[in-house]
């Protein structure tokens, strides 16, 4: 049976090594051990055959054409930066060797079936290019793994359609989810079930890099608030503060490009996190997930004593009389806290004084 990667706390940290190995198993396994020294929970790659993902004549995105070299087709792009199924072992066991846990996207069937069958991964990361894909969808639902789904360039509208696709997979065993019949099983208590105990979704926006004032970090909430599912970021912006200031907003997965060196030639490196940029910003999400604490709103062991300090109590401006009404002129409130509190300060004025007080003595 799987072991699952838990989800949900603390923020699960996934260093994206994506194809920033440029085609290099060395380079890859490089990543490996620059993910783990920076903190990440999870390293993660791209399982696929450029041959079956993209047409021949497939155009690169803008990105890439800056990125990359210009004259070469997707195809021939893709094909430099595959991982064999011998490498794929290899970067697994350099992972359970140093402490990390290994993930990868596939990008159809075949490769999907290789990494839960023959790599027996506990989870599956689907790209944002996976929200239409249905066979791909259908088979992860059936694949008994979590699923992280990302949504960049997504609508509500296709996010519901690929999660009624998964529930689908996870009620039925043949293969015939056709969308109009097929909102029932999200509904089902086994779909809605197998939907809520397994997929987390991502938002995500799909440029690179992704300028802040594209990211939309409240649609977080949109998608926790319209599916009742766990929520994260795949992030693409430049720097360290978006990820950070996404867990604060509720991100439970946090997923990171992560380069060796920015300035190498590639179509990811120039939107990914040197290592130790990568590094302070996990720990930075860490002293945020201590700081966001249980939202109870109670008095720290700390705050008590800083109490007895910083606030006052009731106290006699000048000697009262056992007997003597208590007046602004002879009570007033000062430093420390110890005594009764001023938050009574009228229920003593116009009243007769029980004891004799000495000027500066605390009320008692």
């Amino acid at each position: 049976m799987k072991t699952s990667i838990a989800l949900h706390k603390p923020v699960l940290i996934i260093a994206e090594a994506g194809v920033n190995h440029n085609g290099s198993l060395a380079m890859a396994l490089q990543l490996v051990d620059a993910a783990r020294a920076a903190g990440a929970d999870v390293v993660k790659f791209q399982t696929f055959k450029a041959e079956n993902l993209v047409d021949a004549h497939a155009p690169k995105a803008v990105y890439q054409y800056n990125s990359a070299q210009p004259d070469e087709s997707q195809l021939e792009m893709l094909k430099k930066l595959e991982l064999s199924p011998a490498a794929h072992h290899q970067l697994a066991e350099q992972c359970r060797k140093v402490g990390i846990k290994f993930l990868s996207t596939p990008f159809d069937t075949a490769t999907l079936a290789f990494l839960v069958q023959e790599m027996n991964l506990p989870l599956l990361k689907l790209s944002s290019g996976a929200i239409t894909h249905g066979p791909l969808l259908f088979k992860a639902g059936q694949s008994g793994c979590d699923i992280i789904l990302s949504t960049g360039m997504s609508t509500l509208k296709e996010i519901k359609q690929a999660l009624q696709i998964l529930a689908f997979a996870m009620t039925e065993n043949k293969m015939a989810p056709k969308l109009h019949k097929i909102d029932k099983y999200l509904q089902s208590q086994v779909g809605k079930r197998g939907v809520a105990r397994r997929v987390t979704l991502l938002h995500c926006t799909s440029a690179y890099p992704a300028p802040a004032d594209t990211i939309n970090l409240l649609a977080m909430e949109t998608l926790e608030k319209t599916f009742g599912l766990p929520v994260g970021l795949s992030d693409h912006s430049a720097g360290i503060a978006i990820p950070i200031a996404a867990v604060a907003k509720g991100a439970r997965v946090i997923e990171k490009h992560l380069t060796l060196d920015q300035n190498l030639a590639g179509p990811d490196h120039r939107a990914s996190l040197e290592p130790e940029p990568f590094k302070q910003m996990v720990q930075a999400i860490r002293e945020v997930e201590q700081a966001l604490g249980d939202g109870r709103k109670i008095p720290t062991p700390g705050e008590i004593d800083m109490a007895k300090v910083a606030r006052c109590s009731l106290v006699a401006l000048e000697s009262i009389q056992a007997g003597e009404r208590f007046t602004e002129q002879n009570l007033g409130v000062k430093r420390p806290g110890t005594g009764i509190t001023p938050i009574y300060y009228w229920n003593y004025l116009g009243n007769k004084s029980k004891k004799s007080y000495e000027k500066g003595q605390f009320i008692y």
